[in-house]
């Protein structure tokens, strides 16, 4: 079977970053995407789907790092089913998606008007989603600091 998803469109919030026990980043947004039709009466209509994203190691990282609410994004991943049993005891479902592939998009000028926040257009990153638990880190390692080393290679920094 084949499960693939690719979405363009604008992140609805910032990106919400945290880390297992283990030291890996999970970060987790949503984006916005549209599209424009004619009704049979021939009016012009707009069509508005949100779905949740979840990124997960150097890619969560660099997307928190570089994106914001509203930059405009191309991710590619696996779709996924959430199900859950809310409060009042109803079954709850949504569609989400597991990034594997993250590309940034806008223009030079959008990446270079907000600051160290932004990456240049363009760019792309990807991290294979996990499909085993990450190896554990050693606990003094994971203590040491609460912010986690980043390995950026210097070709990487947009400046």
């Amino acid at each position: 079977m084949y499960n693939k998803i690719i979405l363009a469109g604008n992140l609805t919030r910032d990106i919400e970053v945290r880390y297992t026990q283990s030291g890996s980043a999970i970060g987790n947004t949503a984006i916005a995407t549209s599209r424009k039709f004619k009704s049979q009466t021939g009016e012009q209509k707009e069509e508005v789907l949100f779905v949740d994203l979840t990124f997960f190691g150097r890619t969560a990282e660099i997307a928190n790092q570089y994106l914001r609410k509203g930059s405009k994004v191309l991710v590619d991943g696996r779709l996924k089913l959430d199900q859950w049993t809310a409060k009042d005891g109803t079954k709850r479902s949504k569609h989400s998606v597991t990034v594997e592939n993250l590309q940034m998009l806008g223009s030079k000028d959008e990446a270079q008007g907000g600051g160290y926040n932004n990456a240049p257009a363009g760019d792309t990153y990807s991290q294979p989603a996990p499909s085993q638990p990450a190896p554990q880190v050693a606990p003094q390692q994971a203590q040491a600091s609460n912010i986690p080393e980043i390995d950026i290679n210097e070709d990487e920094i947009p400046f």
